[in-house]
């Protein structure tokens, strides 16, 4: 009898895993001739660029001192590191035989062309709410690209995290296929800032909580996180600035890395802007779409009255620190800190040394998360 049971449950065991194989199984897409450069037309090569730049494609995608989109750049996950892959049209090491359904499958599915699951990493997650014109832009532009022959490190994930069929569970329970919908209710600036954020620049990646399997909390979107031991933080109306985010202060942070009222970019956002949304083929449109997104979000309008008697108090004890001889943390203040909070005139700084408060906040107290704009 107990053999029995035991035998029908192996029985079970096995016909579930050949079920879950079976479900996770894509077939491979077939190789193409890399395709001309004079096939794509310099209109859609130009979309795809700027595409490329608002979603930092070159940041996950591009090693430190590494050729643009060569792979190799290590992205730290709590299952370990996974590295960049080479997006170059190089045939042997990169994208070079990919074709347009391949490469839609894989930014959109996470499926690679010879039908093994990406992890999720890679956001498809999000770029799954891409429209066909700008999937193929993208393509474009990428195909044009110099090739570069180029291997990347093998990704750290342990077994059996490392199998890549098991992301077929992972996308069962967290992933859906969807196109970005308009929101009718909203104005069409306001929609292109949510598309952008969204479906492209992935800001939720960075700003959204994560569950143990690494997925994003359902629920808790912008809600803020922690990133590689710096804190991004909320972006809806639980953002602990005590100044509002307006659609001016975002628009000037995001395309220049500052903000009078809001200091200046640091740890992970600075590739974001530096690398992204301060490039000049991203338009002034795009980025000003996604400050009014995440302006409304904020409720900044709402909150901006108080905005002048905050920013006069504020001036008016910056210089706490100034003459307060032989104090130990007045000294350090006026070392690390002056020269992004002290302000000697009757106005915020319009210029702030990018990251050098928080990086030396950062060496002071590596166990404790640093907050970046």
């Amino acid at each position: 009898m107990i053999r029995r049971i035991a035998v029908a449950i192996l029985a079970v065991g096995l016909l579930g895993l050949a079920g879950f194989l079976l479900l996770s199984w894509r077939r491979a897409i077939a190789p193409i001739e890399r395709p001309a450069r004079e096939s794509f037309s310099a209109g859609s090569v130009a979309h795809g660029e700027a595409l490329a730049a608002a979603g930092h494609c070159a940041s996950c995608h591009t090693r430190p001192g590494g050729q643009s989109f060569a792979g190799g750049y290590g992205v730290n996950t709590p299952f370990g590191i996974i590295y960049g892959t080479n997006i170059t049209p190089d045939p042997k090491t990169g994208i070079g035989t990919w074709s347009i359904e391949a490469f839609g499958r894989a930014v959109r599915e996470g499926v690679a062309r010879d039908g093994s699951h990406l992890f999720p990493a890679f956001p498809y997650n999000a770029y799954t709410k891409l429209t066909d014109d700008d999937l193929r832009a993208l393509y474009a532009y990428l195909m044009t690209r110099q090739p570069v022959s180029a291997t990347v490190p093998s990704n750290t994930v342990p077994f059996p995290l490392s199998v890549r069929a098991l992301q077929e569970g992972w996308k069962v329970l967290f992933f859906r296929s969807v196109r970005y919908q308009n929101n009718p209710a909203k104005s069409d600036e306001w929609n292109r800032g949510a598309y952008l954020a969204e479906a492209l620049s992935d800001c939720s990646g960075c700003h959204t909580p994560r569950n143990s399997l690494g997925a994003e909390k359902a629920g808790y979107a912008y809600a803020g996180a922690v990133v590689d031991g710096w804190i991004a933080p909320a972006l809806d109306q639980a953002n602990p600035s005590p100044l509002p985010w307006t659609q001016e202060d975002l628009f000037s942070f995001l395309r220049t890395g500052t903000s009078p009222l809001h200091g200046a970019t640091g740890a992970t956002m600075t590739p974001v802007i530096r690398d992204a949304l301060a490039l000049a083929v991203v338009p002034d449109s795009d980025v000003r779409a996604i400050a009014v997104y995440f302006a409304d979000m904020d409720q900044a309008a709402a909150r901006a009255s108080g905005v002048d008697a905050t920013v006069r108090e504020a001036l008016a004890t910056s210089d706490l620190a100034v003459g307060q001889l032989y104090d130990a943390d007045a000294d350090l203040y006026a070392s690390a800190c002056f020269s992004c909070h002290y302000n000697a005139g009757r106005a915020p700084l319009r210029a702030r040394p990018e990251s050098n408060a928080t990086a030396f906040a950062f060496i002071l107290f590596p166990s404790h998360p640093v907050e970046f704009p």
